[in-house]
Formats: C-alpha cells, sequence, structure tokens
C-alpha cells in the first residue's frame, strides 16, 4: 500500500471553497477506496495564502487516477499547482 500526499497553496478568500470540496471528495475517495483521507495546513503562515495537505493513507494500487479525476471534477479553485508525493513502508528485515 501507498501513503498519498498532496500540498497547494490556497488563499485566504478561497479557503472555506476548498475545504467544502476536499472534504467532499475525500469522502467519497474513502468511500469507494477505502483510503484513510486527513486535509491538514500549516501552522506558521502569515494571512494571505495557505499551504495545504491532504493525506490519503493505504492507498490502492488505482488510487492515483481516481484522485486525478476527483481534483479535475471539483475544480479546486487553488493557487499554482498541485504537488503529488508517494511513500510505502519500509519493511522489516
Amino acid at each position: 500500500m501507498t501513503d498519498v500526499y498532496v500540498y497547494y497553496r490556497v488563499s485566504d478568500e478561497n479557503a472555506a471553497q476548498v475545504r467544502d470540496r476536499v472534504l467532499a471528495m475525500q469522502a467519497a475517495l474513502a468511500s469507494r477506496y477505502g483510503v484513510s483521507a486527513s486535509l491538514k495546513r500549516r501552522s506558521d503562515e502569515a494571512p494571505g495564502a495557505q499551504t495545504w495537505m491532504e493525506i490519503y493513507r493505504a492507498a490502492p494500487a488505482d488510487f492515483m487516477p481516481a484522485l486525478h479525476e476527483a481534483v479535475c471534477a471539483a475544480q479546486l479553485p487553488i493557487d499554482g499547482e498541485r504537488h503529488v508525493e508517494t511513500f510505502v513502508d519500509i519493511p522489516c528485515a
């Protein structure tokens, strides 16, 4: 299984709209794929724009195309691009 981390910038004026859309998107993805999803933002930023992170734990192999489709459908008003990183567990020796 893979953990997926997605970060991006959100302006203060779009924050409520982005939050609502992302939470709805995450709920649908969690229901469909069984992932554990969370949404966080950086705590140490000045007013104006925020850095947010979506986290999807234990994503199955077919999750990434579905995430891409969900993001396109959500039409998130973010600043710039979404940056996606994936991590896998390190097996025990």
